[in-house]
């Protein structure tokens, strides 16, 4: 299973669809750790096909996270970076603002012309993302990160470490 950034445009289009609230970078990465720890859990494979590490607030989806820090530091990379072509695909989907608060960068997500496309799910993955979407569409990044760690296997990782 390779890293495919048009599931995670998805992904957030149908969060954007259900009205998740308070989505910015952090509930996503760690709804998308959540989505992908159930599906291993259950199905033995996980959906995004990210690596999730801990660190001290939250398991962080390495990949996504790197973008992420690409995105809000506005870091020019050289046209040859496999980055750019993720960045530039996932932009094709939505866009990204970018707020500046007093002390962190968040990234908040907004629908442009494209829709949500189920097709690029299985009916296993859409049962496990609708379900855990369901489940925290109204929790806070905060309280999210805290869910995170009534997990075993994240409490037992070290900081640094892979989770999954």
């Amino acid at each position: 299973m390779t890293f495919d950034i048009t599931k995670i445009a998805n992904v957030i289009l149908y969060m954007i669809d259900e009205k998740v609230e308070n989505l910015n970078d952090k509930k996503l990465s760690t709804l998308l750790f959540l989505i992908d720890y159930t599906h291993l859990e259950n199905h033995n494979e996980k959906i995004f096909a990210d690596v999730y590490i801990k660190n001290k607030r939250t398991p962080e989806p390495k990949i996504m996270a790197d973008l992420f820090q690409i995105i809000s530091n506005d870091i020019d990379l050289d046209d040859e970076d496999e980055r750019v072509y993720i960045i530039t695909e996932l932009l094709a989907f939505l866009d990204i603002e970018i707020l500046e608060k007093e002390k962190f960068i968040e990234l908040k997500f907004v629908k442009m012309e494209e829709e949500y496309d189920d097709s690029v799910f299985t009916t296993i993955e859409k049962e496990s993302i609708y379900a855990i979407v369901e489940k925290y569409k109204s929790e806070t990044p905060r309280k999210m990160a805290n869910t995170t760690f009534s997990i075993d296997k994240v409490r037992e990782t070290k900081i640094g470490d892979i989770i999954i």
